[in-house]
């Protein structure tokens, strides 16, 4: 039983211990699966950017020499993957697990385990790729896997079969994870909480959930395609020399990527649609169609993707109609640039360190979306294409815009998740040190390319009048290093002697400031009704007040008995058996590298542990 204010409410939880390892592996609750995933990604954010400063440092100097040509290639092609599929995708979902049934006034995910599932195979999946370090060498063909460079003849090692079987692994947990969203958000909203009433993240976390299921299924047809070529089979979707078509993989790889793109993008914009409000004490403005253009950018990511193929020779009318779809879909983006800008405009700005990272995204994104629009015109493509202008712009876009609002959303909920404040002095210097750093690093990268310095080369002859920019790119590299490590300070000495936060640090307006923090374990007493847009607000200061309207009692939903009618509220009890079921599909996949006796282990204990799942009690 839990004491919440003073009254009684009965948790039906786990037989386990809710303290301990075993607890945390075992765990279906939303929340730690959210952490979980926050903590893991966010090592694999390390992982990454140690990676980064390696190429870097090799290119600091003309005629480097700190790695050689082929470590090079596997340590650009990890760096790329781990941050796209690694970092920024699961970084995500840690945002999404956490918030989205505290935002709509749920007590849990609709499927709890299946939740788990998403995260342990998320695990496997990044040590398999990884693990590649060790079996002979990482892939090395770059994140975009391009025949023939995957082929048995131009790559005879494993690592390229480590990257695909890996990514259909993964591929895997972010399928499971939005369908478990899609079924949440739309059938557990809380009274009152209509579809034009759900928090702007709630919204484009919707959307990047019907992309995924979407979008995932192309890439697994391209990435099986690719393991056919290399197996003993040895088909042939993608060998010219016997009716394949390397053109093939590129087509069906950026009908994926080009999702994929605003699948890392919306969650940031969802991010930055919270957190500006809050700290302008204004409602955000033109919320419809702030949402409507997100659901347009889902729709019209679709029609773009053969702007990554204008070198390709798809002829005047494809290239002539793909540059115009490009161009289009800068429209939607830029209505919510304006709103967002509108936001702003007269209102009371808090300048907290979250605000200052929503302010950087919208800083740097608008560089991003300008150095983009450029590639929308084929001709101007041409001398772009493969240089390090390219390396500039999805930088500015998924550093200077995914990765700055994944920082703002640390500093934001970070209070609810731990009930801490993180120190606001630190936390300025952490932006300060970032946004000067990728300014230093990716900015200069704009001119290196318009002076034709090529990307994914190892090194460079002195004379070419690159040495400076590069010196310059790897300077901030470290700055950027520096600040992350001022974050990981800041979070290790507010984790001992931080200021306690309080359930509504920010005067927030949805639902999840409504609790205490961190939340307890069924998130709501009771079940909120929800009255409107910006529902705390309207709860504290009513539907037209001011600050003199707030509410003397706490809100109803932080007490009372379970259910309202003095029953338990019965929560679904931990289970390891998902993690089971991770580890047997991984072990089915790594069979296809280490024999495929492997294969029919992982076959058994994966289907022993859906078997064994089905079978399981959903609680006590």
């Amino acid at each position: 039983m839990a004491t919440i204010t003073g009254s009684m409410v009965g948790v039906l939880r786990r037989p386990t211990s809710h303290y301990g390892v075993w607890s945390w592996m075992t765990t279906v609750d939303h929340k730690r699966i959210g952490v979980l995933y926050g903590v893991t990604s966010f090592i694999f954010f390390l992982i990454g950017g140690v990676e980064a400063l390696v190429l870097r440092l090799q290119l600091a100097f003309p005629d480097g020499k700190v790695v050689d040509p082929e470590v090079f290639n596997q340590l650009f092609t990890m760096h790329a993957t781990t941050m796209v599929f690694l970092v920024i995708m699961p970084l995500s979902a840690a945002f999404f697990n956490f918030l989205i049934p505290l935002q709509i006034g749920a007590r849990d995910v609709a499927f709890p385990r299946l939740n788990a599932f998403s995260y342990w195979v998320f695990v496997a999946g990044g040590v398999f790729i990884n693990s590649s370090f060790l079996f002979g060498g990482a892939p090395n063909a770059g994140w975009f896997g391009y025949a023939n460079l995957t082929s048995r003849a131009f790559n005879a090692g494993s690592g390229v079969d480590f990257w695909a079987l890996g990514l259909l692994g993964l591929g895997t947990a972010s399928l499971a994870a939005s369908f478990n969203f899609i079924v949440t958000i739309l059938n557990m909203r809380a009274p009152g909480m209509t579809m034009m009433r759900m928090p702007l993240f709630t919204w484009m976390t919707l959307v990047v959930a019907f992309l995924l299921i979407f979008a995932m299924p192309i890439i697994a047809v391209a990435l099986i395609q690719l393991e056919l070529d290399r197996s003993p089979l040895a088909t042939n979707f993608f060998n010219p020399a016997n009716g394949g078509d390397p053109i093939l993989w590129q087509h069906l790889f950026w009908l994926f990527g080009h999702p994929e793109v605003y699948i890392l993008i919306l969650p940031a914009m969802g991010i930055v649609s919270e957190v500006l409000p809050t700290f302008a004490r204004k409602p955000l403005f033109g919320y419809p169609a702030v949402v409507f253009a997100g659901v347009f950018i889902g729709f019209m990511g679709w029609g773009v993707w053969a702007h990554h193929m204008f070198t390709v020779g798809l002829g005047p009318v494809a290239n002539s109609v793909f540059a115009v779809t490009t161009m289009f879909i800068a429209v939607p983006t830029g209505i919510k640039i304006f709103n967002w800008i509108a936001t702003l405009w007269g209102g009371s700005l808090k300048f907290t360190t979250a605000m200052l990272f929503s302010i950087g995204f919208i800083s740097m994104f608008i560089i991003g979306g300008l150095s983009g629009l450029t590639h929308a015109s084929p001709p101007t493509d041409y001398q772009q294409q493969d240089t390090y202008y390219i390396v500039a712009h999805f930088h500015y876009v998924l550093f200077g815009g995914s990765i700055l609002a994944l920082f703002s959303g640390f500093y934001f909920w970070w209070p609810k998740g731990t009930g801490k404040l993180l120190d606001e002095g630190l936390g300025k210097l952490n932006f300060w040190l970032m946004i000067i750093g990728m300014n230093l690093t990716f900015g200069p990268m704009h001119i290196l390319g318009l002076n034709g310095m090529p990307r994914r080369i190892y090194t460079y002859p002195s004379g070419m009048g690159w040495e400076f920019w590069n010196l310059i790119e790897t300077a901030g590299s470290l700055v950027i290093a520096l600040s992350v490590l001022v974050f990981i300070i800041n979070v290790v000495r507010t984790s001992r002697n931080g200021k306690e936060a309080g359930p509504d640090p920010w005067d927030g307006r949805t639902l999840e400031w409504s609790i205490p923090s961190p939340p307890p374990e069924y998130n709501f007493a009771t079940v909120p009704v929800v009255q409107g847009r910006d529902a705390f607000w309207i709860e504290k200061y009513g539907l037209h007040g001011g600050e003199g309207a707030h509410h003397a009692a706490p809100p109803s939903h932080t007490a009372g008995s379970g259910n309202g009618d003095g029953h338990a509220i019965h929560m679904p009890q931990g289970s390891y058996l998902p993690m089971v079921t991770a580890f047997g599909q991984t072990l089915m996949l790594a069979g296809v590298i280490f024999g495929y006796w492997l294969s029919g282990v992982g076959l058994v204990i994966m289907l022993g542990g859906v078997y064994a799942w089905c079978s399981e009690p959903v609680s006590d």
